[in-house]
């Protein structure tokens, strides 16, 4: 089974990877973990929404089946059936439905699968786009900020940089970091996957950005788990 949880030696080693990253570079990296970006409860109340809204269309589409099923479950074979009783049984079963989906969306691995790619690469980035404001946006007197970011509910990992990295460095110049992190999560080994990005990036802003003399280091070199 993956293990997606750190231990404190893979604590060391991924600081230990930035400082030695940062070693040849003015750039400074923030390594974020994240349990997960979002609790997508929308997603859940949508899905739920959807099968009860499906349960009145069968009730619409085939009332008669219906309404005999219930009869002959029931044993009430001269029931009749008026408009007030047949709203009452399409209002019972449609919440009965959404209930009974949203309970079971509850299930956080069911309501990840269910969630579409699109709608989980946006939440990632906006929870990267959140994580870098609070802890690396105008942190450092060049402007040489890169957060990583590795989402492990959702496996997907971000890269976002302050301005001057970005109009220096393409982003496709970070996908062989990107895919680093992202091949390693599979089997659990998500600090491997930090390490060998981490590396990338290094050696991609030691390119861009070397390291002068009077280089201090401007941010945390551990990694923040969220």
């Amino acid at each position: 089974m993956a293990r997606f949880d750190l231990t404190e030696p893979d604590r060391k080693r991924i600081a230990d990877a930035v400082a030695a990253a940062e070693a040849h570079t003015s750039g400074e990296i923030v390594t974020v973990l994240a349990t997960s970006s979002d609790s997508y409860e929308d997603v859940a109340l949508l899905w739920s929404a959807l099968v009860a809204l499906l349960a009145l269309a069968a009730l619409s589409y085939a009332p008669h089946f219906y309404l005999r099923l219930i009869d002959q479950l029931t044993q009430s074979w001269d029931t009749h059936w008026h408009a007030g009783s047949l709203f009452a049984l399409a209002t019972f079963v449609a919440t009965l439905k959404f209930l009974g989906s949203w309970l079971i969306l509850q299930w956080r691995a069911l309501r990840l699968a269910l969630t579409p790619g699109a709608l989980k690469h946006a939440r990632v980035r906006a929870r990267a786009i959140a994580c870098y404001h609070l802890g690396a946006e105008k942190r450092t007197s060049a402007g040489t900020g890169v957060l990583v970011y590795l989402s492990r509910a959702e496996r997907r990992a971000e890269i976002v940089t302050d301005p001057a990295v970005t109009a220096a460095i393409p982003p496709v110049e970070w996908g062989k970091a990107m895919h680093a992190m992202v091949s390693h999560i599979g089997d659990g080994r998500v600090a491997d996957g930090m390490i060998e990005a981490i590396g990338q990036i290094g050696a991609i802003l030691a390119c861009h950005f070397p390291r002068e003399s009077h280089d201090v280091n401007e941010l945390p070199d551990r990694v923040i788990e969220v």
